[in-house]
């Protein structure tokens, strides 16, 4: 893994150094020495220009010079699209390129490919165009789908609807699936433009409609390992389970102190403890998190596993931990009453929330009180509750709501955002079936977590940022300017405004328009769309700061059982307190960092993409048994194909617009509302509707409302059936959806998704959200775009 990475970076690196404007052609020879590659390793550096060169990133001269191609023709990743055409990304660009569907030339979703750009950037919102010259990798090589039977073969549709052929299976292949089997498939053969791709059984899954086989299903299709090798379960069980050696010596003894952990009633990792106490003006804050790094060597088979999965994945129905439970739920878990090894963060701070001092050092602790936040909050509401029997403990409890409220009040002067999205609390029995979901209560408990994790967080980043140590830091850009004039130009028609300054944008500025929307109609709406203008949060070797937090330090230091890089740095801090960091470590740590922090957020895009789509299936999952039941809910989107009604229960569904049977409705782009022509009924944000479940698709994750009063048409009901005489007809075509259908296909973004992680509370992530909204990244441009293209000279 570490050798592949290494291996990309080192492309990436040579990429960026020829495509720089000051770039003089070089020979091969001339490489090395101007790169210092010593004779020894200059076949390794052979090695990454023959692949720069045969994926097309660059080009040989006939005089043996590299140079970059002085054609149009771009090497990037297909993201494919049901309808037939695509887009490709380009690393290290920004815009990508959008392919005709007569263009794609048999490339498959997630393939890499060489494009040849037909079309460069034209006019407001036009992107560039191009075909694909040439398939240079195939993106997946196996695929989960829904196996169907015939007579004497069979096809596997895909659950993933990149994908817009089926996947043929000879009678050879079928290896034991019977018509329905959720099933894993082996491409044998990728197609072409008029020959369905063929494919393998090689495993069955389960019966399609088993719950939990839904989520494996999910989990097969992201690549995300279940089961650890051998080699590493033999190395988890080898770890004692408890402390057996001396722990005092060089580690501060923190066994004294009043020691509580404040996690959820069901949480097992329990990775961070706190102590506190106050003397005058002075809070004595103590952060105190599992050692890990104790037990997980650099190189291991546990550390090599780690660092592959790089972060757990909490799903609806099961945990996928990064670590074995040996260590996640046992010798690594701050369980009340026995001792632990931890590293600790102590910190001074005082009545205005400065840092006036901080150690960060190996400790040994044990823990008081295993407290949840239900119980801290019943405390703080002066109520009866078993967590709260030691007058020490509640005294604490008050204590650390009165800490945790100097830090979020200096965190929102300086301008934090706080994106206070409603998430989803989803129950499941047994079997995987949801038999519950309702709103995630986020209280004072879990913001004094966060506060305090926060905190820690910063204070570490910043020290290791002066001490000028290779690091990994949790950074955040500032959004591009561009996007924030988009979003500045669609809050006018709402009446908010922002600074939108040439030079510079400040986070406050979000945070005013998020506190000006409480309350508001249209604050589900321009919140998601704020999200969706900023940048996602990543890992990076180079300190660039965290604009959502409006911080200049910022790392993940407090939870090295689930997430890779808090592991990977304290084995950095704990080398720096031990002397240990020679020219030589540090020279190493420079070589494997970057390839460390690339995977950490590889793989955390991964599992927050699974995540998300495990919740909207078992939304969809846990409606079709409401399927014409009636609900009240608030009109939370408006587009011109319909509008969003979200349900108390945090659930959404579409109300399309050609269920309006009284009138034809039209899109208001200016109001954001739908208007009837004839009867002059406006649909708009924040409005109740009653109405009735229409429909629940797993396959496509999507539910169906139709309003109540349309419902006792049928299911899908045909406009002749309601109207009386003297109503206008409804047989013209609504041209809005055609409009979006154009726009959605020439102007979508194929872009990352804006991700903020680190100013809101979600579980089982302590400083992090869970998004529950129904704008993608497509309708979000699309939205912005058709707001600004108008308007942006105004600017």
């Amino acid at each position: 893994m570490k050798d592949r990475l290494l291996f990309e970076q080192r492309k990436n690196s040579i990429r960026d150094m020829i495509y720089d404007p000051n770039y003089i052609p070089l020979k091969l020879k001339e490489m090395a020495y101007l790169m210092d590659v010593p004779h020894k390793d200059r076949g390794a550096l052979k090695e990454v220009m023959d692949a720069l060169v045969a994926d097309g990133s660059v080009e040989l001269t006939a005089r043996g010079k590299y140079i970059k191609p002085e054609n149009q023709n771009v090497t990037g990743v297909f993201t494919a699209n049901a309808r037939g055409f695509g887009f490709v990304t380009a690393e290290g660009e920004e815009e990508d390129i959008f392919i005709p569907a007569t263009y794609v030339n048999g490339a498959l979703h997630k393939d890499v490919v060489k494009v040849k750009v037909t079309k460069k950037t034209g006019g407001e919102g036009k992107r560039r165009e191009g075909m694909i010259l040439k398939i240079l990798e195939r993106g997946c090589k196996t695929l989960v789908g829904t196996f169907q039977k015939n007579t004497s073969f069979g096809f596997v549709l895909p659950d993933d609807r990149h994908y817009d052929k089926d996947i043929f299976i000879s009678k050879k292949h079928i290896n034991g699936a019977k018509d329905g089997d959720k099933v894993v498939v082996r491409l044998t053969d990728f197609g072409g433009e008029r020959k369905k791709p063929e494919g393998a059984v090689i495993e069955i899954l389960g019966a399609m409609d088993d719950p939990a086989t839904d989520v494996t299903s999910i989990v097969r299709a992201y690549g995300i390992e279940e089961e650890f090798p051998k080699s590493v379960i033999k190395e988890a069980q080898a770890i004692p389970q408890e402390i057996t050696e001396q722990p005092v010596g060089k580690r501060a003894d923190f066994r004294d102190l009043l020691t509580v952990t404040i996690d959820g009633e069901d949480a097992r990792d329990l990775d961070d403890a706190i102590t506190l106490s106050k003397k005058e003006d002075k809070y004595y804050l103590g952060v105190h998190i599992a050692d890990v790094s104790h037990y997980v060597k650099e190189d291991s088979p546990l550390d090599k596993e780690a660092l592959e999965r790089a972060t757990s994945v909490y799903l609806a129905d099961r945990v996928i931990p990064m670590l074995p439970k040996e260590l996640s739920n046992g010798i690594c878990s701050l369980n009340a009453g026995v001792e632990r090894l931890a590293m600790s963060c102590m910190m001074t701070f005082d009545a205005s929330g400065n840092v006036l001092d901080h150690t960060i050092t190996e400790s040994v602790i044990c823990v008081d009180e295993r407290m949840s936040y239900t119980g801290v909050k019943a405390i703080l509401e002066g109520k009866e509750h078993p967590e709260g029997k030691r007058e020490d403990i509640r005294a604490l409890c008050y204590l650390m709501k009165e800490a945790a409220a100097i830090l979020k009040e200096k965190r929102r002067k300086r301008g934090a955002i706080d994106f206070d999205f409603p998430e989803s609390k989803i129950v499941v029995d047994e079997k995987g079936y949801p038999v519950d979901i309702h709103p995630y209560e986020r209280n004072v408990a879990t913001d004094i977590i966060e506060d305090f994790m926060l905190l820690a967080n910063e204070t570490v980043a910043e020290d290791y940022f002066w001490q000028e140590i290779p690091f990994v830091y949790r950074t955040h850009e500032a959004p591009d300017s561009d996007k924030i004039k988009k979003l500045d130009t669609f809050i006018h028609n709402f009446g908010y405004y922002m600074k939108t300054g040439r030079e510079s944008f400040h986070p406050k500025e979000i945070q005013k328009l998020l506190f000006s929307l409480e309350g508001e109609p249209e604050e589900p709406l321009i919140s998601r769309l704020a999200l969706r203008s900023m940048k996602q949060a990543k890992y990076t070797t180079l300190n660039v700061g965290h604009f959502g937090l409006s911080t200049q330090y910022y790392t993940h230091f407090t939870s090295p059982i689930r997430r890779y890089p808090d592991l990977q740095i304290h084995r950095i801090i704990k080398e720096n307190i031990h002397g240990k960091l020679n020219q030589k470590r540090l020279e190493h740590y420079e070589s494997i960092l970057p390839s460390v922090a690339q995977q950490s957020s590889t793989m955390e895009r991964r599992a927050q993409d699974a995540e998300r789509e495990v919740d909207k299936l078992k939304k969809v999952e846990y409606m079709q048994q409401y399927i014409g039941g009636v609900f009240t809910g608030v009109i939370s989107g408006v587009t011109s194909w319909g509008f969003f009604v979200e349900l108390d229960n945090t659930i959404e569904g579409m109300v399309p617009i050609n269920s309006l049977l009284d009138d034809f409705y039209v899109f208001d782009e200016e109001s954001y509302k739908l208007t009837g022509e004839h009867t002059g009924r406006i649909f708009t944000l924040g409005q109740k509707a009653e109405i009735v479940v229409r429909s629940a698709d797993k396959m496509e994750r999507t539910i169906d409302f139709i309003l109540k009063e349309f419902s006792q048409y049928g299911e899908y009901p045909d406009p002749d059936d309601y109207y009386g005489d003297g109503m206008p007809s409804r047989k013209k075509e609504n041209t809005e959806s055609e409009d979006f259908e154009f726009v959605d296909g020439e102007y979508p973004a194929n872009q990352e998704e804006s991700e903020f992680d680190e100013t809101g509370e979600s579980l089982p992530d302590k400083d992090g959200i869970l998004l529950n909204d129904w704008i993608d990244d497509e309708e979000a441009d699309r939205l912005l775009y058709l707001y600004s293209k108008k308007k942006i000279d105004e600017i």
